[in-house]
């Protein structure tokens, strides 16, 4: 079993979903220099998604340096060259070391999204979920990875203002539960920090079971009534 505290490297995330928030998280996480997987089952949200992000990468590369021109063209074409766009999601989250669900945000939706993550990523993927009202420990405790499920939310949409699209906000909340492993929570913050948000971690304490972490299996962890 991976000790709590050995340092986890996320390299390749899986984004599912090619809605505006999601083709906006992989156009910042390719630019941040992760390998990024896009996924949708409709070829027309994933022709949309890519000219969104190529419209979003040049923004975010164009420089009013006309010497830079060249450099900027060269790093738009790396951070394109490091995004692929698939119709499935075991195709999506096959070598993932992140899974970042950009459904919408109901218990149904999530559980099903988490189910089908939880049974075809590998053992090592971590799963995250942007929500602004369900709990990651309930969700987690559905699966057989619960030490590797987070969530993430805005701030803002705890504020009551405008702006509380994970994509557009400054400042998040990264949601942990009884069972989340500390590398699994540290890896996650890295992982929003390179993509330009500052985080803050909170525990989610709405499903505490009565066995401690140490004795918990994966194998044990059953979803509750």
């Amino acid at each position: 079993m991976e000790l709590a505290t050995q340092p986890i490297a996320v390299k390749k995330i899986a984004v599912i979903g090619a809605g505006a928030v999601g083709w906006q998280l992989v156009a910042r996480a390719a630019q941040a220099g992760f390998l990024v997987v896009l996924e949708d089952v409709l070829p027309s949200n994933l022709r949309r998604a890519e000219n969104g992000i190529r419209e979003s990468l040049m923004a975010m590369t164009q420089s009013s340096n006309a010497n830079a021109a060249s450099a900027n063209a060269m790093a738009l074409e790396a951070a394109l060259a490091r995004i692929t766009f698939v119709s499935t999601v075991e195709d999506a989250v096959r070598e993932a070391d992140l899974a970042l669900d950009c459904l919408p945000d109901e218990l149904e939706s999530k559980l099903e999204i988490f189910s089908m993550l939880d049974r075809m990523a590998p053992p090592h993927t971590i799963l995250c979920t942007p929500t602004r009202t369900l709990s990651i420990a309930d969700m987690a405790s559905c699966t057989y990875r619960a030490e590797r499920c987070v969530a993430a939310r805005p701030v803002q949409a705890e504020a009551g203002v405008g702006g509380d699209s994970l994509a557009a906000a400054e400042e998040i909340y990264l949601m942990y539960s009884h069972w989340t492993l500390p590398n699994v929570l540290e890896a996650v913050s890295v992982v929003w920090q390179r993509l330009g948000k500052s985080v803050r971690v909170e525990y989610d304490g709405s499903f505490a079971p009565k066995t401690t972490p140490d004795s918990l299996a994966p194998q044990s962890i059953k979803c509750r009534d």
